[in-house]
């Protein structure tokens, strides 16, 4: 257990920067799943917007350390792939 002020005071940080990543990561996961659920129910429409408004997330993710930068550029790219497939 942390017994020094400052070694408190970094639990307490860690503590909030955790619920913070935990929201991002929560925030970016629902918003993936929007666009996966109208790719695999064929809905175009749907996906290309859920797919305009998943990508800001994504990538505010990765530029606030959630995901690495290269794991949410695959993930769009995935998905745009499979949106360019759908209805083709």
């Amino acid at each position: 257990m942390a017994n020094t002020p400052s070694a408190k005071k970094a639990v307490r940080r860690i503590a909030r920067r955790t619920a913070i990543n935990k929201n991002r990561r929560s925030r970016v996961r629902s918003y993936v799943r929007k666009v996966e659920e109208a790719l695999n129910a064929g809905d175009r429409a749907a996906a290309e917007a859920a797919l305009k408004a998943a990508q800001p997330e994504l990538m505010r993710a990765a530029s606030k350390g959630v995901l690495h930068r290269n794991t949410a550029s695959r993930k769009v790219s995935r998905l745009a792939r499979r949106l360019k497939t759908l209805n083709a």
